[in-house]
């Protein structure tokens, strides 16, 4: 049976929107988008390449599906990472996501709950979920979520797209594992508790 990994970059105040770069995501008028940028060091680095390389597979909401397939579909694949986002399988959650990455599989997005369960009997190791913020919450409130691998920036944002809303189901995580890097970015990974 697979796990559900979600692995996200979030900001103090549980921001996740937009971390790579200005243009990456501006709902909302969002305009602090690249807050990730200025704290990345080879910690931060680590822990996503570490991440990406043990996944079985990619669980991705249409968003980020879209934004990860124009970056990495034609990167260079000497890069570890790089080499494991393209030859994993992408299973996105999205009615309307144009598939165009290699090894890509549609769950629609109205059976979030069921697909996602199906999937989780069916394949092993683990389902990494990047960003994907409304798939996040959708994970959450159905009760889906295997462990959390999140790295807490030292930034408020103040504003944007945040992981959870009030729809998330009561679930217990233990912590177990935290470290930080020199940037002063928090690495932290919990797991479903009893």
């Amino acid at each position: 049976m697979a796990r559900v990994v979600v692995t996200n970059f979030t900001s103090i105040d549980g921001v996740i929107q937009s971390p790579l770069s200005a243009d990456e995501d501006d709902d909302g008028g969002f305009t602090n988008g690249g807050w990730v940028t200025p704290y990345s060091d080879d910690s931060v680095a680590d822990f996503m390449r570490r991440a990406t390389v043990s996944a079985s597979g990619l669980l991705l909401g249409g968003r980020t599906y879209a934004i990860l397939a124009e970056a990495w579909s034609t990167a260079d694949e000497s890069e570890p990472a790089v080499a494991a986002m393209n030859r994993l399988p992408k299973y996105v959650v999205s009615r309307s996501a144009t598939l165009r990455w290699h090894n890509s599989e549609r769950i629609a997005n109205d059976e979030t709950h069921r697909g996602v369960r199906q999937l989780k009997e069916q394949a092993s190791g683990d389902l990494l979920v990047l960003g994907s913020g409304t798939l996040v919450g959708s994970l959450a409130a159905c009760d889906l979520v295997d462990e959390y691998r999140l790295l807490v920036f030292p930034v408020i944002l103040g504003s944007g797209k945040r992981m959870f809303d009030d729809q998330a189901h009561l679930a217990h995580f233990d912590l177990a594992k935290t470290d930080t890097s020199p940037s002063g970015v928090v690495l932290v990974t919990y797991l479903r508790g009893d």
